[in-house]
């Protein structure tokens, strides 16, 4: 029989946070943990100890620190060398302006250069990631939450992907902007108004319409940086 301590588990993480079965037992406590930082349930800054993520999931050692790990790579999660992990600290204003100052750059040229090459099979896909963004499944708003600001982060992503300019795409993933920016607030609009916003760039691609898909996106990131400032208040 299989426990929360093998390396081959098939247990998650239930409602009640308590670990069940399924086929990653890190990655479902990466999902656990994710959705708490998103949420704001862990505050930014905030000290995580391992010892009482072990107590509320219910599992080993191994796989929290495996999912610390991973989000510290992902900028959510610092490590201090003999005093342990914490949650990354809020953005200041300058960093948040900063961002969105680099995203108004970047972005709309980069969304104008996919659209002037998007196919059916690229606008499939970003369709899809779109489709996944309005799901609305399940009573678990936190989970809902981090879903969609890791599935916006991929549509962004692939975007620019499609745009066929790596330099940007990897200037934008390496500051983590969407993660980030998530955090600032949690609240339905941050999510309601970017998918409407998100239809707009969508229709765009599907016309091939550089234009029409720079100033969706210019829209969009502006409309973004509007619903997230009352977060300086």
């Amino acid at each position: 029989m299989q426990t929360a301590n093998s390396p081959d588990t098939t247990e998650t993480i239930g409602a009640a946070g308590r670990i069940q079965r399924s086929n990653s037992l890190v990655e479902d406590v990466y999902e656990a943990i994710f959705a708490q930082l998103m949420a704001l349930k862990i505050a930014p800054g905030s000290r995580i100890t391992v010892d009482s993520l072990v107590k509320e999931f219910n599992v080993s050692h191994t796989p929290i620190r495996e999912a610390l790990g991973r989000l510290e790579g992902e900028g959510l999660v610092l490590k201090t060398h003999l005093i342990g992990y914490r949650a990354a600290p809020q953005i200041t204003r300058r960093r948040f302006d900063e961002l969105y100052e680099m995203r108004l750059l970047l972005e709309p040229h980069a969304a104008a250069k996919a659209a002037a090459a998007m196919d059916e099979a690229k606008l499939s896909t970003l369709l899809e990631a779109a489709g996944v963004m309005s799901r609305r499944e399940g009573k678990d708003d936190r989970l809902r939450y981090s879903n969609f600001a890791r599935q916006d982060a991929i549509f962004h992503d692939k975007i620019m992907e499609f745009s066929e300019n790596e330099l940007i795409r990897e200037t934008l993933s390496h500051q983590h902007t969407h993660f980030h920016i998530f955090r600032l607030m949690y609240h339905s609009r941050v999510t309601e108004e970017a998918l409407d916003e998100h239809e707009a760039i969508l229709a765009a691609f599907g016309r091939a319409d550089p234009d029409a898909a720079q100033e969706a996106m210019r829209v969009h990131i502006e409309h973004s940086r509007d619903r997230l400032l009352p977060a300086f208040d």
